[in-house]
């Protein structure tokens, strides 16, 4: 049996899987299992997959139609047999390092659920464009995971099998395994699982020092996504509001100010104006938070803004140096 397990979602993945995978059979901590899902592809993820899976036997391949980013985790884990279980998406990178240190940390932390560590962002040639998730790593709280989610992605977090099995559920749908990830959600399955692992168990999450992911960003049209993506934000706060009312009652304010800043900024990448400068005053309503705890940060968002809406557009993109890309999930 595996000590580890790492989870690969992969939908449509040909053209980044293969990178994927060599940087996970690498891992300087060996004793593991890739498991990949192959949610419904219609590319040639399966061949690949498949390819990789006869040539290292620690790589196994879970087929399924197509459910989904959560589904697709949730199959890889009721397929794990690890006691620690990783996740990486089919287009981003582990470091060599990652799990060895993940391991370590969660041996040493009895009570830690789940270990994360920074991640480093890089474009669809991998390369770094020069930005990094360097999050929080300890003390963190609920209130810190709905505010500014220090996991930061979905490929950052290895998971003890107990926190997994602390968080499982079954819907009365559900005919094949459990549910740790929501499948409802189509987005912030993430910081909705992080948040009920903290909101709902005793486990502590933790982070270890270092840029262990290069998690991967995507080109395209943001802002026509930002709707969806607050929709889908609010839609995890009615779910979990319930589970601790006197929670949401004190952090709610500042943290829907930072989700509303971050969408800002996404549409600032895509270079929109008029919903960037709708979406940092729709942020000021609800909270000065942000502007109190990261004023440049803040600050920064606010004059790209009304640089975009006075027409800037081009000295902005120049000044980006190219980096209008759009995260997978939330952050």
């Amino acid at each position: 049996m595996p000590i580890a397990s790492i989870v690969v979602p992969s939908y449509n993945a040909q053209a980044t899987l293969p990178e994927t995978l060599a940087s996970l059979r690498v891992q300087s901590f060996q004793d593991i299992e890739i498991i990949i899902v192959n949610d419904g592809s219609t590319d040639d993820t399966a061949r690949i997959a498949e390819a990789a899976s006869a040539a290292d036997p620690r790589i196994r391949v879970v087929t399924q139609l197509n459910r989904g980013l959560a589904g697709a985790r949730n199959s890889g884990i009721a397929a794990a047999r690890g006691e620690f279980v990783g996740f990486c998406d089919a287009d981003d990178l582990w470091h060599p390092g990652k799990m060895a240190a993940h391991v370590a940390h969660l041996r040493q932390a009895t009570d830690v659920g789940l270990s994360y560590a920074g991640s480093r962002l890089i474009d669809m040639q991998s390369q770094p464009i020069g930005a990094v998730q360097k999050p929080r790593l300890s003390g963190v709280t609920a209130a810190h995971i709905l505010k500014r989610n220090p996991i930061g992605n979905g490929s950052a977090p290895v998971m003890r099998r107990e926190a997994l099995q602390a968080l499982a559920y079954r819907p009365r749908t559900e005919m094949e395994r459990d549910w740790v990830f929501d499948e409802t959600f189509r987005q912030s399955e993430d910081i909705e699982c992080w948040l009920r692992l903290a909101l709902t168990t005793d486990w502590r999450i933790e982070g270890v020092e270092g840029f262990l992911t290069d998690y991967r960003l995507s080109p395209g049209g943001l802002s026509a996504a930002t709707d969806r993506q607050l929709a889908s934000w609010e839609r995890m706060i009615e779910k979990l509001l319930p589970l601790s009312p006197g929670f949401f009652a004190r952090h709610l304010g500042a943290a829907r100010a930072y989700q509303l800043r971050y969408l800002a900024r996404r549409a600032i990448s895509d270079l929109d104006g008029p919903r960037a400068m709708r979406l940092v005053r729709q942020s000021l309503t609800q909270s000065v938070t942000p502007l109190v705890e990261e004023p440049i940060k803040t600050g920064i968002t606010m004059i790209a803004a009304l640089v975009l809406l006075g027409g800037g557009a081009a000295a902005l993109k120049f000044a980006m140096r190219g980096k209008a890309s759009s995260p997978k999930t939330s952050a």
